[in-house]
């Protein structure tokens, strides 16, 4: 009656072994860490890099506990935050001369201690968010005003093309903030050109205005169409800047909307306010511009006379300066993929896929502009860099562009990883930045993990003094569940706030109440007067319903939180969604197991240890069976 087979002993056993194993790494903590990464995307971080900081920190009569290599980054381990904090100077020095030109981003990080065996079992803790491991926290405004702009800019060049290609001979095209002004001649002229408009660019609404024998369209953009704009800027700013920390190693960054045109970014691990900025800023975006081939273009770009007004100085990555023209013919937002190769003489390009409006345009400028120099610019951190000035030999269609250079294999991973992560659709200022430092957070998990533990002993105590036996299997299967959540949450690589620990306590108050059931109807079934094994196996079938019931209702409660709650919200209804699942096995899977283990093979079972059983004619002691 109350006998597990042997499977079910085994999976108890597998449970409890991979839970032990995937909790454990969250016990030996973090150390305190330099992190150095590439500052641009021409920098190589690689052995010669772990060379200099090992050079650099010896130097200083420093010793770290560890340096690795790292994907992207070197990061060096340190006893103490002293020595980091020292560390971080000295690399600074070393690696960046020139400070307002840097090299490399030297941030402070923390890293966990976990054993390399653990490691290797893929055994991580869980990452911990800003309020227990420290970080920084930045709110950024997004520019709106930019975007829109920017938006104007492209229907702008859209719309000259579109009318030269209906040839209709209108007297300039202007813009002025995000407005668009079209002249004309005559009214012919201007029906044609509003037709046109209200044909093809949807987003815009236009009204024409008379100045003699000159005629003026006016063209805004619509409300709706503004209000999508902003919408997509904020969106494609939150997914660069989530593409560009991730690939820079940060663990479990946060970046949330907050209101029309706002975005929180939260870092948790680093405590370095400026090169977290730095962090923040590396994006990078794509321009296409033809050289001024003009001969002051020409004299300029040998040193011998001045850029001439309508054009810019760059430098190719050679040193060798190239003067090119303003105006923007394609951007990075045409860009669809960016991948590194070989060209057909192998050597390393990177060839980029554009948008079919992108294609459409690059095939326009080929086709307008053959035996002429075109540029491809790369701007990162507001600097502005000719990746290649090659000259058009004939026109390019099909939407695919391949750019080589003065580039080797690991710059063209490099360019096509940063394209690839995007530009900002619009300007941000942060408006907000405050740093949590690792005293606190340590302070908040000691005050977090105390209330867990105190109520998990008191919890303990209560149960093991009122219901015996069956209390301490309770209190047991109540551990295996607080190992088996903190398991699973490791094994999710999720994050770990105040309010999950809040949560976590929660789940300790909710586990138990689903024993004090088991154990409750083991008690009545007991002063009924059935025998021990009937109640036992009556106890745990006739609480199973209730069980079930309840926690399927908070279950559905906690789920509500997770798909419509954000931030602090949705951290705690990771936790409590997960420890509903936990509590549900340990409280009665696997104390019923630890039941039946120790009941289940007596066969003549006389008595069982549940604390009092209350009768109508008075108290009996619960060891004694009817």
């Amino acid at each position: 009656m109350n006998r597990y087979p042997l499977w079910k002993y085994l999976i108890i056993s597998v449970a409890l072994v991979i839970g032990g194993l995937y909790a454990l790494p969250n016990l030996f903590g973090e150390s305190p860490a330099v992190q150095v990464s590439a500052a641009r995307s021409a920098v190589r971080i690689d052995a010669t890099t772990v060379n200099r900081v090992e050079q650099a920190l010896a130097a200083a009569s420093l010793k770290p506990s560890l340096i690795q290599l790292d994907g992207n980054s070197v990061k060096a381990r340190f006893d103490t935050t002293d020595d980091q904090i020292k560390a971080r100077d000295a690399l600074e020095r070393s690696l960046n001369p020139d400070a307002t030109n840097p090299e490399h981003v030297v941030a402070l990080n923390l890293l966990p201690r976990t054993p390399a065996w653990l490691a290797a079992l893929r055994a991580s803790p869980m990452y911990l968010g800003l309020d227990l491991r420290g970080g920084v926290h930045f709110m950024l405004q997004v520019d709106m005003q930019a975007a829109l702009q920017r938006r104007t800019d492209v229907l702008t060049g859209d719309l000259r093309t579109a009318l030269r290609e209906r040839s209709v001979r209108h007297s300039g095209i202007s813009r002025s903030g995000q407005t668009i002004e079209i002249r004309a001649r005559d009214s012919q002229t201007a029906d044609a050109a509003r037709a046109l408009i209200q044909d093809q660019f949807a987003d815009l609404e236009v009204r024409e205005t008379v100045e003699g024998t000159d005629y003026r369209l006016i063209a805004t953009l619509r409300p709706e169409a503004a209000r999508l704009v902003q919408d997509q800027a904020l969106k494609q700013n939150m997914t660069t800047l989530s593409n560009r920390i991730n690939e820079l190693g940060v663990a479990e960054p946060v970046i949330q909307q907050q209101g029309a045109d706002r975005i929180v970014v939260q870092l948790p691990g680093v405590q370095d306010t400026a090169k977290a900025k730095d962090i923040l800023g590396r994006t990078a975006t794509l321009e296409v511009r033809l050289v001024d081939e003009s001969s002051e273009g020409l004299s300029a770009e040998r040193g011998n006379g001045p850029v001439p007004f309508g054009s810019e100085r760059y430098l190719e990555r050679t040193g060798q300066a190239v003067i090119v023209k303003r105006e923007v013919l394609l951007t990075g937002e045409n860009l669809t993929d960016a991948q590194a190769g070989f060209d057909d003489t192998q050597q390393p390009a990177v060839h980029l896929t554009l948008d079919a409006k992108g294609a459409r345009i690059f095939r326009d400028v080929t086709r307008d502009n053959v035996g002429k120099r075109m540029a491809i610019i790369l701007f990162e951190k507001g600097r502005g860099e000719v990746v290649t000035a090659p000259v058009i030999r004939t026109e390019i269609g099909g939407g695919r562009v391949q750019i080589s250079g003065a580039m080797t294999t690991v710059d063209a991973s490099d360019t096509a990883l940063l394209l690839r992560a995007g530009s900002l659709a619009a300007p941000m200022e942060i408006i907000e930045e405050r740093t949590i430092g690792p005293s606190l957070g340590a302070e908040n998990i000691a005050k977090g993990f105390n209330s867990v533990i105190w109520g998990f002993a008191v919890i303990v105590l209560f149960m093991c003094v009122y219901y015996m036996l069956f209390g301490v299997v309770s209190s047991l299967s109540l551990g295996f569940n607080l190992v088996l959540l903190v398991a699973v949450l490791s094994m999710l690589q999720a994050t770990l706030t105040l309010p999950g620990i809040a949560a976590m306590a929660l789940a300790l108050g909710m586990a138990i109440d689903s024993n004090v059931l088991i154990n409750e109807r083991v008690r009545e079934e007991l002063r009924r007067g059935s025998s021990p094994q009937v109640a036992i196996n009556a106890g745990y079938d006739q609480a199973w319903g209730t069980i079930l019931d309840s926690n399927v209702t908070t279950l559905i409660a906690g789920v509500a939180l997770l798909l419509f709650g954000s931030g602090p919200v949705r951290g705690f209804a990771v936790v409590h969604c997960i420890g509903i699942l936990t509590s549900m096995f340990s409280s009665v899977f696997f104390s019923r197991g630890l039941v039946n283990f120790w009941y289940g093979r007596q066969k003549k079972l006389k008595t069982v240890s549940i604390g009092t059983v209350w009768r109508p004619d008075g108290p009996v002691p619960a060891t004694k069976a009817d």
